[in-house]
């Protein structure tokens, strides 16, 4: 309970049955600090004594919190708080009542909380550390010599990040609100069994030198293995350019991705905003996709710029906007997509989604004012986002809370574009300069993607027109992955480029040759059973095609036995077989005499 240190052994004595030695190892009721956890000295204790108090559990508890949080009606709170208690407890009048009192001192504690627990910033948030050292996985003060960096992640995020971490990816979401927080946020993600994107850490700091990135990932990567010592992670998947690779790789020991979601949204918003004419628009972000597709083409990039800045030269405020925060920048960009494997559209979707729900949350009206303090980042992350991301996946795998669960699975444009037919989906094939998406809710509204085929297509809805990756651009793509005469997607090409790399190796250079033949293969044989596990109707036929083979019970528990033990004489057995046979009658003699 609150991480009560209290604990004892109980030893049964032999020799007088009717007593028990009870051997105290701590006999306080206090966490590892020494705080008093629970009881009538604990000031947050909640309710009447415990032996009053109908049991509720971890889940019940959180999945009531969470609920509060997220500003659900009470009387709704308490039906769902007494139905997980009844099956512990059962229908009873009193612990019904006693739920009521608890649901409802619960909640009004949560209402009376406050992010401020002390005038100063730096204070507060140095109390709030104190309070929760469970989940902080990295802390380090400012001061002259180092950075301020809070890393916080919760028993719950740790065990997702395990969960679904391993041999799998982890993708970052860099520089959150960098022109309007106090310190920067950076959330580390794992895609869950939907692949949607899952908060399982958050990083609070201004520092992005690699020493200081340095010391949070060893932090992260020594608290997962803690728990689990084979963890690891096949890939990490990074969205800003100068963020600091070599620690990814020397710590994690895995490949770099790219993601290319942070610059498509960055352009399309700007466009968007900065110019008028939607036929201008359109047209810009074609040539930028233009631009970025041709880093494998030898394309010169300046001349590129000049020309795109030559041609839409009437609009200024967006060449102006572009020469001032990109023009400089660019290359690194470039030649970070052309160095590094780009992740894939439904990758950069759910990393997208998590980033405009994050957005949501925090840019809040009501809380303006609260932007350059981290009590209130911290508070806001860890109680309603947290609570948020709790109960989807909770609603999910429990199959309750239908409304949840529902939002919970559209909520990523990847698979409101799968609930798309292919049949309302209509392609210019002579010309491949547009797509039609006919609605699914209403067959008169018709949505035109532009440029399809490509990472950079527009489409004219108002959730595209926003920045996003709409489901719209994500269908058509679909269907033009199977088409002649469309590009292959930016992350395919990517790949080929790699592959390609390795193939030009130098026949001079063996061990060389070799490993990237071994890579190649390793990469191929990977994508062969992705593509088959996908493909196939009938997972029998897969499982039954892997090399390993499992065997019967009574052979897998004679595995690492010696050979010469198997193999007895005919002699030896038929003697087993007789004393096994005498054992047995033995026993049914037994058995009738007791009977």
């Amino acid at each position: 309970m609150r991480g009560c240190t209290c604990h004892f052994v109980v030893k049964r004595l032999y020799a007088r049955p009717s007593l028990a030695l009870i051997i105290y190892n701590e006999r306080r009721h206090v966490n590892k600090s020494g705080f008093v956890c629970h009881g009538p000295l604990d000031r947050d204790a909640i309710g009447p004594g415990a032996k009053k108090i109908p049991y509720i559990c971890n889940e019940i508890q959180q999945q009531t919190m969470s609920m509060i949080y997220l500003g659900i009606p009470e009387e709704n709170v308490l039906e769902k708080h007494i139905e997980g208690i009844q099956r512990y407890c059962g229908s009873n009048a009193k612990v019904d009542s006693l739920a009521s009192q608890y649901v409802h001192k619960l909640g009004m504690i949560i209402k009376r909380s406050t992010h401020e627990l002390d005038l100063d910033d730096q204070a507060s948030i140095r109390m709030w550390v104190e309070r929760n050292k469970k989940s902080i996985f990295f802390y380090q003060d400012s001061s002259e010599s180092d950075a301020f960096i809070l890393g916080i992640q919760t028993e719950w995020q740790l065990q997702q990040m395990i969960r679904f971490g391993h041999r799998s990816l982890i993708a970052a979401d860099s520089t959150f609100g960098i022109k309007r927080l106090k310190y920067p946020l950076c959330t580390l993600l794992v895609f869950d069994s939907r692949q949607h994107a899952l908060p399982v850490a958050w990083i609070i700091t201004r520092s992005s030198a690699k020493p200081d990135v340095a010391k949070w990932m060893k932090a992260l990567l020594g608290r997962a293995s803690s728990v689990e010592p084979g963890w690891k992670i096949s890939g990490f998947l990074i969205d800003d350019a100068a963020a600091e690779i070599d620690p990814i790789r020397d710590i994690f020991g895995c490949p770099v991705l790219f993601s290319l979601w942070r610059v498509r949204r960055s352009w399309l918003r700007n466009i968007v905003k900065r110019c008028g004419n939607i036929e201008v628009q359109r047209e810009i972000f074609k040539r930028l996709g233009e631009i970025v597709y041709s880093i494998w083409g030898g394309v010169n990039t300046l001349s590129a710029l000049e020309e795109l800045t030559h041609d839409f030269v009437d609009q200024i405020a967006f060449i102006n906007y572009f020469k001032a925060s990109w023009v400089p920048k660019i290359e690194m960009w470039l030649s970070t997509m052309r160095a590094l494997p780009l992740a894939s559209q439904e990758a950069s979707g759910a990393i997208e989604a998590y980033h405009v729900k994050l957005k949501a949350k925090l840019f809040d009206d009501s809380h303006l004012g609260a932007l350059q303090r981290v009590d209130w980042l911290v508070h806001k992350l860890t109680t309603e986002l947290h609570s948020s991301y709790w109960l989807d996946r909770y609603a999910d795998e429990s199959d309750s809370f239908q409304n949840v669960k529902e939002e919970y699975i559209a909520s990523t444009s990847w698979h409101r574009a799968l609930q798309i037919l292919n049949s309302s989906v209509t392609v210019d094939d002579k010309d491949h300069l547009f797509a039609k998406v006919s609605s699914q809710k209403d067959s008169n509204v018709t949505r035109i993607v532009w440029n399809p085929g490509s990472e950079f297509a527009f489409c004219d809805c108002a959730w595209s027109l926003q920045g996003n990756l709409c489901k719209h651009v994500i269908k058509v793509n679909m269907i033009c992955e199977n088409r002649e005469g469309y590009q292959p997607s930016m992350s395919f090409q990517a790949f080929k480029e790699l592959l390609t790399i390795l193939w030009k190796k130098p026949m001079d250079d063996s061990v060389g040759l070799d490993l990237s033949t071994a890579w190649a293969h390793q990469m191929l044989d990977q994508i062969k059973q992705l593509v088959e596990l996908d493909s196939s109707k009938n997972i029998g036929t897969v499982v039954n095609n892997m090399p390993l083979k499992w065997v019967s019970k009574k052979g897998r528990t004679s595995i690492g036995i010696p050979s010469s033990i198997l193999a007895l004489p005919s002699s030896c057995k038929s003697g087993s077989n007789n004393a096994v046979a005498r054992k047995k009658s033995q026993k049914r003699k037994r058995m009738s005499r007791l009977r």
